[in-house]
């Protein structure tokens, strides 16, 4: 859209809490702020979207260009935006599909908005389809907090290695029905504190201090691939657990054994890239 009649649709926007009029009347639309790759300044940008789940769509189509749209470029620098839908503004991390989730995503988008097909057919480029993860308020950590952060993240892991620790000790003692049970409840217990804890970091703290530090983006692709290993790891633990009235704690050992050198490596080396950055941020 030219610059000025996306100016237009910003003012109609936010003078009106989302209900487009005039002109504009029947557009259902978000405004999605991102951060510039080069100027570091913000722009917005009004989109069309498709819900999908609790997450939301977008293409960038440009009107069928042979240029991505600046708000693409944007977010492939810095994946932290904002979104404005209604009255509703929030952050969401925002994720470029690709391969055949791209294009399962995008036949969603055709079959809710046909036009899409229409811009594809007009150019060579292969329109990128974007996915809008909201982050929840409860794992946006604002700069001001960050300074703090630092202290935090290694009392969590301190916490999870104690938490570990007792589970080792659990399962080398000789199991007793009631020991059996309490095993499994600490071990299922310990499993969602931990996928909450990596969850928070994938959808608010990653971003921001990607955004931050670009230059280190490596550590995050890293950081970012250790949660999906230990995340399998844990749904093999998981499955174990499932049985392990049957099959006693003894089964569980490997799988285990395994998950705890992961995380002792990964909170290592976490504490070791994190840590200076949290610091030099706040």
């Amino acid at each position: 859209m030219p610059l000025d009649f996306n100016v237009q649709i910003i003012e109609e926007f936010r003078t009106r809490a989302g209900r487009l009029g005039g002109p504009f009347e029947g557009w259902v639309l978000l405004l999605l702020t991102t951060t510039g790759a080069r100027s570091g300044r913000e722009h917005t940008t009004p989109l069309g979207f498709v819900e999908d789940g609790d997450r939301l769509l977008v293409v960038g189509s440009a009107g069928g260009s042979d240029r991505h749209p600046d708000w693409y470029r944007n977010i492939l620098r810095n994946p932290t935006v904002t979104v404005e839908l209604g009255a509703d503004t929030w952050q969401a991390t925002a994720v470029a599909a690709t391969g055949a989730e791209r294009d399962a995503l995008f036949a969603k988008a055709v079959a809710a908005a046909p036009g899409y097909a229409d811009y594809q057919r007009a150019t060579g480029r292969v329109l990128p389809v974007v996915v809008l993860h909201r982050i929840r308020a409860s794992d946006h950590i604002p700069p001001s907090r960050l300074d703090a952060l630092a202290d935090e993240l290694v009392k969590v892991h301190d916490r999870l290695r104690g938490e570990l620790a007792v589970l080792a000790e659990g399962l080398a003692a000789p199991g007793t029905p009631h020991l059996t049970v309490e095993l499994r409840r600490r071990c299922l217990t310990f499993c969602a504190g931990l996928a909450t804890h990596h969850g928070g970091e994938d959808a608010g703290l990653f971003p921001y201090l990607a955004r931050e530090f670009p230059e280190k983006a490596e550590v995050f692709e890293r950081l970012r691939s250790e949660h999906d290993t230990v995340a399998r790891t844990l749904e093999d633990l998981r499955g174990l657990l499932a049985r392990v009235e049957d099959t006693g704690p003894g089964e569980l050992r490997p799988a285990f054994d395994r998950l705890r050198s992961e995380l002792e490596t990964h909170f290592a080396y976490e504490e070791a890239e994190l840590v200076p950055l949290l610091e030099a941020a706040g």
